[in-house]
């Protein structure tokens, strides 16, 4: 900004004259990130936190009904735009044809033979949306047109969001309204108190997409098959699996039901007496191969969105898989046509355009019949022009310049050869389609399922906003409950002001009081870094709408209607729901796999496993001298192998005492032990006394 005369030269920044400046930046944006850009008054944030922000803003999940943000900093356009996200339009033209799943743009090439306009010519941009799709971080990608039939549009401009955009501005959360005060204790440390509107107007409602995969192989005993006939599972478990043995699209799942039905080859085995019984009534099959089908896991409930089937190259591919082809291949022909319509559509109007008032000079007659269609002397216009085929515009006879006939016929067969381009590369698609897949090796057939489930903001989700202040949601309370505003209009999130000065992320106070005047005024404010708005033009805007300079009002307890003792400072903030959700987090083990070593159960919710009950855990029992819950913690419920089969035995009676065994650790380091060379085994019997000769361990 423009400065005076010298005020100090002993500290670390001066002022001087605007003419002695000798080098400056083009703009203050260049001296940090994109995703540090993203957050308005970045220059009230402590470091730490702006770094905490700007790194949060990638955990961000796309929600289902995204907004942009009230107060901005002018980069959410250009890093939608360059993110790749949204759709962009690539050449200029007008909307033929928009639904959910493409968007075809007529491109007319006005300016087609122009300089710098060579490379523009007629025909059709087919856009294919992005739906429902699976990224990396088990989120959606979904694209959404934002244009309609008819409508011009230029090269550059937006044509579909992608996630997380709105109108082509990047939109990771919802602009929410905030007050700052403790509720309570239930915001305390950093816990969010939210009302129940935002999740029943699923404010913060995102889809999640897992991908659950299974192969059936070349085995030495035989191949493994995906099949509908796997033995000894009833028909209810099966009634959603097609002829081929897997899951129709929109077939509701839960955890344990079948998503794909898999029988592999089992070893010839001694048959018991009632085995050999049951294969003699029901067959040999079932005895031949055992059930290895692919279910839901554990916290999976959701919608089956797609079905992916790869097969090996030369073999032959089962009823679902020629389906999902056929309908590639509808989709692929149905672009093709559009494509040659709009360029045979254009190729006739550029025809059409060309012969506009001129005369006929000789008759036009039908090619075989030799029957006049037009006499000699007619004047074409746009209505007999309208009645004529494209072949018969070729045939007129005018009076006009060669060069324009020549024209003509350079149209004609510049459309002729674009459709055989088109055609030849649709057939090369279908051959490749049609070829079969490269597979591991070993590999038969490869079958991949998507369930989509829907997250509804719940206690224990992450949420955070662009100032590094984030924090878990620890309680949702009913609207009527929520503090209020003097006109009635309750609070849609609560925040600890406690979480603010040790902070130093004062841009959240000025983005929430900016945020307030937006909404009452209906703008939306662009704030720069390092160039954002002052606190003069931030009361400015809230006296032009009318609310309080200082940014608090009153509020009014929704439980029992008694104003608040202090004013509190209320707006609009931006807040994020962030990738670490407790859907994903939580987890339960009852019975589940066990370490073949130790025989402790396995660790970790990826493999079914327990809850680790380490040193100190152990401590905290033996301080309270809780001796039964400790002895059932490190034996029956953890390595007892004898133990842990007794304990059943003793539920199923309702006797309520066990006897514990020898853990299978103790085995482990017996085994450990000799493994250095030291003889040392356990023998039953009393154990010696102290000094006394021989004993009965050694």
């Amino acid at each position: 900004r423009a400065a005076g005369t010298v005020v100090s030269v002993t500290s670390d920044s001066i002022q001087i004259m605007r003419d002695e400046v000798q080098f400056i930046d083009v703009s203050q944006k260049q001296l940090v990130s994109v995703a540090a850009s993203l957050i308005p008054f970045l220059e009230n944030d402590d470091a730490n936190r702006a770094l905490m922000g700007s790194n949060m803003q990638r955990q961000a999940v796309p929600l289902v009904r995204a907004e942009a943000p009230l107060v901005g900093t002018g980069m959410e356009q250009i890093t939608a735009r360059d993110s790749g996200a949204v759709v962009i339009c690539q050449r200029d033209g007008a909307v033929d044809y928009v639904d959910s799943q493409r968007i075809i743009i007529r491109v007319s090439g006005e300016g087609y033979g122009l300089k710098g306009r060579e490379n523009e010519d007629f025909g059709a941009d087919i856009y294919n949306l992005t739906k429902f799709k699976r990224s990396n971080q088990n989120t959606c990608i979904n694209q959404k047109p934002v244009v309609k039939a008819g409508a011009k549009v230029k090269k550059g401009e937006v044509l579909a969001d992608g996630p997380c955009t709105e109108l082509g501005e990047l939109a990771l959360g919802r602009n929410v309204l905030v007050a700052f005060m403790p509720w309570r204790g239930y915001n305390f440390e950093d816990a969010i108190l939210v009302s129940e509107k935002l999740v029943t107007d699923d404010y913060f409602t995102s889809i999640h997409i897992e991908e659950f995969e299974i192969e059936a192989r070349d085995t030495k005993l035989g191949p493994e098959e995906i099949t509908r006939d796997i033995p000894n599972v009833s028909e209810d478990f099966l009634k959603d699996l097609d002829d081929s043995g897997i899951i129709r699209i929109g077939a509701h799942v839960r955890p344990g039901d079948i998503l794909v039905g898999k029988v592999t080859p089992k070893g010839e085995t001694q048959l018991t007496p009632e085995e050999k019984l049951l294969r003699a009534i029901f067959g040999e099959k079932s005895g031949d191969v055992r059930d290895a089908s692919l279910t839901t896991p554990p916290g999976i409930e959701g919608t089956v969105v797609d079905v992916k089937i790869f097969c090996r190259k030369g073999v032959e591919k089962d009823g679902r898989a020629l389906q999902i082809e056929q309908e590639q291949i509808a989709r692929m022909e149905k672009n093709l046509n559009d494509e040659i319509r709009i360029l045979k559509e254009e190729n006739r109007n550029r025809i059409t355009e060309i012969l506009l008032g001129k005369k006929l000079i000789a008759p036009l007659t039908e090619k075989r019949k030799k029957k006049e269609i037009l006499p000699k002397g007619t004047v074409l216009d746009r209505d007999v022009t309208a009645k004529l085929t494209v072949d018969d515009l070729m045939r007129v006879e005018v009076d006009s310049k060669k060069g324009e006939l020549d024209e003509i016929r350079e149209i004609e067969e510049r459309t002729e050869r674009k459709i055989q381009i088109l055609k030849r590369l649709h057939e090369e698609k279908i051959a490749q389609l049609k070829k079969g897949d490269e597979l591991a090796p070993g590999v038969i057939k490869l079958v991949k399922v998507y369930v989509a489930m829907k997250r509804k903001l719940s206690v224990g989700d992450k949420m955070a906003g662009r100032h590094g202040n984030k924090g878990v949601i620890a309680r949702i309370l009913p609207q009527e409950d929520m503090p209020y505003l003097p006109d009635g209009t309750p609070v849609e999130i609560v925040l600890n002001p406690l979480g603010v000065p040790s902070r130093m992320n004062v841009g959240q106070i000025l983005e929430t009081h900016l945020g307030w005047a937006a909404r009452a005024l209906g703008l939306y404010f662009s704030t720069p870094v390092f160039d954002g708005a002052t606190e003069k033009e931030i009361k400015d805007y809230l006296k032009e709408a009318k609310l309080p300079s200082t940014g608090k009002t009153v509020l009014w307890d929704g439980k029992s209607g008694e104003p608040f003792d202090q004013k509190v400072c209320v707006g609009y903030i931006y807040m994020m729901k962030l990738s670490h959700l407790v859907d994903d987090k939580i987890h339960a083990r009852s019975i589940g796999p066990y370490s073949l070593i130790t025989q402790q159960p396995l660790g970790g919710k990826a493999q079914f496993g327990g809850q680790r009950f380490g040193e100190m855990e152990v401590w905290a029992l033996e301080a309270y001298g809780a001796a039964h819950i400790l002895q059932e913690l490190l034996t029956v419920k953890s390595d007892d192998v004898y133990g842990r089969t007794k304990i059943y035995e003793a539920l199923v009676k309702g006797e309520t005492t066990v006897d514990p065994g020898l853990p299978e650790s103790f085995n482990v380091l017996v085994r450990e032990l000799q493994s250095l060379c030291l003889d040392i085994e356990l023998r039953a019997g009393s154990p010696a006394e102290p000094g006394a000769a021989g004993g009965d361990a050694r």
